[in-house]
């Protein structure tokens, strides 16, 4: 990684605000968009409308559609069925060229051939603007996200962060009404990649321009979005602030899904106001009879002495990451993960109860639909 990599892409806070005065951003919105490959539905059903200015995440598995609702979005796919509307117009049936986004590919998608100004210019020069206006708009650009000093160089030469950069400045010195990214980051190293995070919402901050922005990483929707839409086999589970997607998932998948290490999944069975498992019983307000998922994350659970606690059980591992250690625990047939101190010292095969936070308990039954009814505390 080279000097100019490890300060990653910092932003030049006037330029920007300059360029962010030169377009109004708009809102996006798709309206029951349907797409099928074949005899394949990959998308269902999907509404979302994207406000000016925002920033939204769509989050999800590989394979799950949301790399094909970005790419109906900048005209790349055609929709099989439903609308999609860049501020009031709607640009379904429009050409890529006439819908007024810019798209930052996960290849980044720089010519070979041509130097950092050129590729920089390429949406200018092909929009026939004049020669002074392009080398201006260019320059303050590439002056922005700190390219000044590569213009004259080749992709070739240049490192991943640096034709990150590259691909970014060519979207923004299109002035668009919205960007479109696609896993713009997942090409670089973990230490750029959190350089990078921290710098793309900087500047689509200052910018204001909305963006859509395409991962399957939980980390960055969590770290970059305004709001995150979680989808699942071409459907969305659920949109929301990130701070809610964590705190109040709406079923079975975003739970685990969302959060690192993932949410702890205990299966059994919900009957007058209990919670059983093999090795498990645990009285909660929750009503609801029939099979069900309880579900905990690492993080409200602690593990106290054998005896105490909601659950008992024995020490399968303990892994050191750094700040804290993961402890998991064999609850009956099931296993359980405990965020602990990093201190920790106990042995594998040693008995343990677990407490958990009890005002952080969910429960979903067995379609994974949360369950929510509840009666008073218990």
């Amino acid at each position: 990684m080279t000097v100019m990599d490890s300060e990653a892409m910092k932003v030049d806070d006037a330029r920007l605000t300059k360029i962010a005065a030169a377009r109004q951003s708009k809102s996006v919105s798709l309206r029951n968009v349907g797409k099928m490959f074949g005899d394949t539905r990959v998308l269902r059903d999907l509404s979302l409308d994207v406000q000016a200015g925002e920033f939204l995440v769509l989050l999800g598995e590989s394979g799950c559609g949301k790399t094909t609702a970005l790419r109906i979005v900048a005209g790349l796919e055609s929709a099989t069925e439903g609308a999609v509307f860049v501020g009031d117009t709607d640009v379904t049936h429009h050409l890529p060229r006439d819908r007024d986004v810019a798209m930052v590919f996960q290849s980044y998608a720089l010519y070979p051939h041509k130097t950092v100004f050129e590729n920089i210019a390429y949406p200018l020069i092909v929009r026939k603007r004049p020669k002074a206006e392009i080398d201006a708009a260019v320059r303050e650009v590439a002056a922005s996200v700190q390219l000044e000093p590569l213009l004259l160089r080749l992709p070739r030469q240049l490192s991943g962060g640096q034709r990150q950069r590259v691909a970014l400045a060519r979207a923004i010195v299109r002035r668009p009404s919205a960007f479109l990214m696609d896993e713009p980051l997942s090409n670089l190293d973990a230490k750029l990649r959190g350089h990078m995070r921290a710098e793309l919402k900087h500047m689509q901050h200052k910018l204001g321009i909305t963006t859509i922005y395409v991962t399957h990483d939980q980390i960055e929707a969590m770290t970059l979005a305004h709001r995150v839409a979680v989808l699942d086999k071409g459907a969305l589970q659920q949109l929301d602030t990130p701070a809610r997607i964590y705190s109040d998932p709406a079923n079975l998948f975003v739970a685990g899904f969302i959060g690192s290490p993932p949410m702890n999944f205990l299966r059994g069975t919900l009957a007058q106001g209990r919670f059983d498992a093999p090795d498990i019983s645990l009285a909660t307000p929750v009503r609801h009879e029939g099979k069900a998922t309880l579900g905990v994350r690492p993080e409200e659970c602690s593990l106290v002495a054998a005896g105490e606690g909601e659950l008992q059980g024995r020490i399968y591992s303990v892994e050191l990451i750094g700040d804290h250690s993961l402890v998991t625990m064999n609850i009956g047939e099931q296993q359980i993960v405990v965020k602990v101190p990093n201190t920790f010292a106990g042995e594998i095969g040693g008995a343990a109860g677990v407490r958990v936070n009890r005002e952080r308990i969910y429960f979903f039954d067995e379609n994974g639909a949360r369950v929510r009814q509840t009666v008073g505390i218990t």
